[in-house]
């Protein structure tokens, strides 16, 4: 549209009465939406821009192809645009990724997202672990100070496969045998005093310091004091590697113990460990193959890390979060 008919076009918005402001309003929302995420996408990839195939920084723009802008490498000569290589690439409806982000941002269920993003819960649940493939990886450097780490359990899930490596249990069922077992995702959790939070699928039964050793051992400070309940495996785990580690005898009821070091306890992360069960019970079960996604999504919504479509989008990118 030329700017003197635009012009005049403006002109008469005035005179729109309510019923017309917001039909306008409807008719605008897509567009605009989807032209803020198309100028977010560009401000969080310019920076970091190069080519996916040689990592080539000089590149220059070459046409546009759905809603994007693509560039060409200057040393390779592959055209790409800033959602290759992403978990976000060939994802079409782009102008309800913000409001999908927010359905995330509030933990909504497949269909509720769906609703409120007038998608099909295909497409919803498509997104949710498209948009969280890389929220996962957004995690300290290290925790320091006192480490408090415990595991926890949850019943193996094999929800959505088509073959079953086991008999089939009637909704979600129940272990076939009592306390830790084969049939039980064990998950490692550490927290250090200052709530920076790591956590791990470390696979199915009682946790070994085998498991440690690759999961917590590189985001342990050298000098942190590692505290824990009184399982063999972490004991084993701080002599091997020379970690200061102090434990607590909860089968005795030991629950808090004093030291030099400070109080000893493992409430810090067992109170993780209670909202993560809680916030997980909504969804009605997930995958184990899945549960690296539904930790990293917790652990950025817990303590309001997260608060914007606009961080999350930046980290689903890959760009990590400064805020930590």
């Amino acid at each position: 549209m030329k700017a003197p008919r635009f012009s005049r076009l403006f002109a008469q918005l005035a005179l729109l009465n309510q019923h017309q402001r917001e039909a306008v309003l409807a008719a605008l929302r897509p567009s605009a939406g989807l032209d803020r995420i198309v100028c977010l996408i560009d401000e969080i990839r310019s920076r970091t821009r190069r080519c996916p195939r040689c990592a080539c920084e000089r590149c220059y723009r070459h046409g546009h192809a759905n809603d994007l802008q693509r560039f060409r490498c200057c040393s390779c000569g592959r055209t790409f645009n800033d959602l290759t290589g992403t978990p976000l690439a060939r994802l079409r409806l782009k102008g309800k990724w913000l409001d999908y982000l927010g359905a995330l941002l509030d933990a909504q269920t497949v269909r509720a997202a769906a609703k409120r993003v007038d998608v099909h819960r295909n497409t919803a649940f498509r997104w949710r672990h498209r948009f969280l493939e890389w929220v996962k990886h957004d995690r300290p450097a290290q925790l320091m100070g006192i480490v408090e780490a415990d595991e926890l359990f949850l019943l193996e899930s094999q929800k959505g496969s088509r073959k079953l490596d086991r008999k089939a249990r009637k909704r979600g069922g129940k272990a076939s045998r009592r306390g830790i077992s084969r049939e039980l995702d064990c998950i490692l959790v550490a927290r250090d005093r200052g709530g920076q939070t790591i956590d791990a699928v470390t696979g199915r039964g009682a946790l070994t310091p085998v498991q440690l050793t690759k999961h917590l051992l590189p985001r342990l400070d050298p000098q942190a004091l590692l505290v824990t309940d009184a399982n063999a495996a972490y004991q084993a785990f701080a002599r091997t590697h020379h970690i200061a580690h102090r434990s607590v005898n909860l089968s005795a009821g030991e629950r808090v113990r004093s030291s030099l070091e400070g109080a000893i306890h493992v409430q810090n992360v067992n109170a993780y460990h209670s909202r993560f069960r809680a916030w997980l019970a909504r969804f009605h079960g997930v995958a184990s193959y899945r549960l690296p996604n539904y930790l990293g999504w917790r652990w950025a919504l817990d303590g309001e890390r997260i608060t914007s479509a606009e961080q999350l989008l930046r980290i689903a990118l890959g760009v990590i979060n400064s805020s930590r």
